[in-house]
């Protein structure tokens, strides 16, 4: 999910640069803000744990986040029963207090309520119904299927821990996607947008308050560079023991604390409903995503890699290629 906040406003320029010098000023950009946030890898309120080895981890700069929280991110599925697990809400909680959240920063059940369904003191439906599908998006573990229309055919899916979704109109892709809630949520979330005002007008200033003190503030940068360098496929590579494997951007360590956060704010509840662990998307999915000029492929094409029980052993070594 492209959940980082895009904070600045578009500069007014004479000229505009074409694709290729957008790039390489995204690019530029990108690795000033790694320079200078390496040397303020902790955010103020929150607890530091021992730093990560990305070489352990297999995530590379700025995938990797801050180093003193990459250790909390989701790690790579080892045996088949935690493929799309949830996180649970005892964990959950515990990596909030790592974070610099506690259960008293979050939203009430009535802000909460109100905040989803559109409604409080200068509430809006078109906005909460983003708000909402970005919830259902990043949730969509064990349990919580999102369903599709596949071939005339109403279909559930379970994707969370590969980093994918399938939205309702039967197409597959990173929640980062240029076309998905998880990133037209973007403008809302940036500071001056909907969601920063209805939680000043609603009496929730504290919350907003602690979500900018809390590690939230420097793993959006951190994935903020890292989703200007990923394309329209929005896919992300880790490598360990020589093997590297694609998951989906919302799994990478920034991107899923961001999203961790925003999610345990508005009810804690739905942060322990977020993937515990990460899988390696299928080679032959990956290829044809990166493939795909809008990111996004046809689920039904491709429903059948994701069965596991089709492969002997634990599964995992027919997700290993090299790229």
């Amino acid at each position: 999910m492209r959940t980082i906040m895009e904070t600045g406003t578009r500069p007014h320029h004479v000229l505009h640069p074409g694709p290729r010098g957008r790039r390489r000023a995204a690019l530029a950009m990108s690795a000033a803000i790694i320079t200078g946030l390496m040397s303020f890898a902790v955010a103020p309120t929150a607890t530091a744990g021992p730093v990560a080895d990305s070489a352990m981890t297999g995530f590379a700069m700025p995938f990797a986040g801050a180093p003193a929280f990459e250790h909390l991110a989701p790690t790579q599925v080892t045996r088949p029963g935690q493929l799309n697990a949830a996180l649970g809400q005892p964990t959950a909680d515990r990596v909030a207090q790592q974070i610099g959240l506690t259960r008293a920063d979050a939203l009430s059940d009535k802000q909460s309520r109100e905040l989803i369904a559109g409604g409080g003191v200068g509430g809006n439906r078109a906005d909460a119904t983003i708000i909402d599908a970005c919830i259902r998006i990043l949730t969509n573990t064990t349990g919580r299927p999102l369903y599709s229309e596949v071939d005339g055919h109403l279909i559930p899916s379970v994707l969370a821990s590969y980093g994918l979704y399938v939205d309702a109109n039967g197409r597959l892709q990173s929640p980062a996607n240029a076309d998905a809630p998880t990133r037209q949520v973007n403008s809302l979330i940036a500071p001056g947008g909907f969601v920063g005002n209805w939680l000043r007008n609603n009496g929730a200033t504290r919350t907003l308050a602690a979500l900018y003190r809390s590690a939230y503030t420097i793993e959006a940068a951190f994935g903020f560079a890292a989703q200007q360098m990923s394309g329209a496929a929005q896919l992300v590579t880790n490598t360990k023991g020589g093997v590297s494997t694609q998951v989906g951007m919302s799994l990478a360590p920034p991107l899923w604390i961001v999203n961790f956060a925003l999610l345990y704010v508005v009810r804690p509840s739905l942060a322990a409903a977020m993937p515990a662990h990460w899988a390696p998307i299928p080679p032959e999915v990956a290829q044809a995503i990166h493939s795909s000029p809008t990111g996004h492929v046809p689920y039904a094409l491709w429903a059948s890699s994701f069965d596991w029980s089709r492969y002997s052993g634990d599964g995992l070594s027919r997700h290993r290629v090299l790229f």
